[in-house]
């Protein structure tokens, strides 16, 4: 049966995500994650397409990426084919790498564009693995906030930095503000099928056992911040249910 043709953004614009077959590791080093990159730069170069943002996690990848001068769909291949073809050279392995075709969905508009990247910005931060989006050095967070030179080149962000304001310093000041707000967004991921209070519940529980959840609040410090790191990586426990439950407020929740 042949596949469904994908659906064509207005603008051009797509939010892609790439995972890896059976969520096995994509990136098992800096070195890994330098060669995507390095694969993407080369194909920016070559079909003309926009990078508007990235993330790259342990098994998967984000993009927001810009039509060029070839349909999405063909540089997406070239991006794909490139990173296969090393990855299994490096580790000796023949094979799919990748999870079926690529996923993406248009954004079509400037409300949607900007919940995208901070989406794809906060990916590390809702995963524990890191406090601030702009502490994960795999991401274009770094770039906006004009603290990482190394890939200002490479790093569409004009239009969205010119969305907060014409006067660069202000508007990364206000984009900054904006991507770290506590928010629940949502886009593209499987994995983002909310549970109910009570199912949350049941899993949080697993986390928290020995200790009713009306005392997480007055744990140490220490032991308060563990349970909220293991709370946050339960696939399908929005951040507010999970302060609502642990009884904490969602900014605690959000910054450990």
């Amino acid at each position: 049966m042949p596949r469904q043709a994908r659906d064509k953004s207005k603008t051009g614009i797509y939010h892609v995500m790439l995972r890896g077959i059976n969520k096995q590791k994509i990136f098992h080093d800096d070195g890994d994650r330098e060669k995507f990159i390095n694969i993407l730069k080369r194909n920016k170069r070559e079909s003309q397409i926009k990078v508007y943002g990235w993330c790259l996690m342990e098994n998967h990848i984000h993009l927001l990426l810009g039509e060029g001068k070839e349909d999405i769909s063909i540089s997406m291949k070239r991006i794909g084919v490139g990173f296969v073809w090393y990855y299994n050279g490096k580790y000796k392995r023949t094979g799919h790498l990748f999870q079926d075709r690529y996923r993406s969905e248009k954004v079509e508009t400037d409300e949607y564009l900007l919940t995208v990247i901070r989406y794809i910005h906060q990916n590390p931060v809702k995963a524990g693995l890191v406090k601030d989006s702009k502490d994960w050095p795999w991401s274009s967070c770094g770039v906006y906030y004009g603290e990482c030179d190394c890939q200002v080149d490479f790093a569409d962000r004009e239009m969205i930095l010119g969305m907060f304001s014409e006067d660069e310093s202000i508007a990364v000041s206000r984009f900054k503000e904006y991507n770290e707000q506590v928010n629940e967004d949502a886009c593209l991921d499987e994995e983002n099928k909310r549970m109910t209070d009570e199912e949350a519940k049941h899993e949080i529980m697993k986390i928290v056992v020995g200790r009713g959840l009306d005392k997480v609040q007055d744990l140490p410090k220490k032991d308060r911040k563990e349970i909220i790191r293991a709370v946050k990586r339960i696939k399908g426990v929005s951040q507010r249910q999970a302060a609502r439950i642990l009884g904490v407020s969602d900014n605690l929740l959000f910054k450990v």
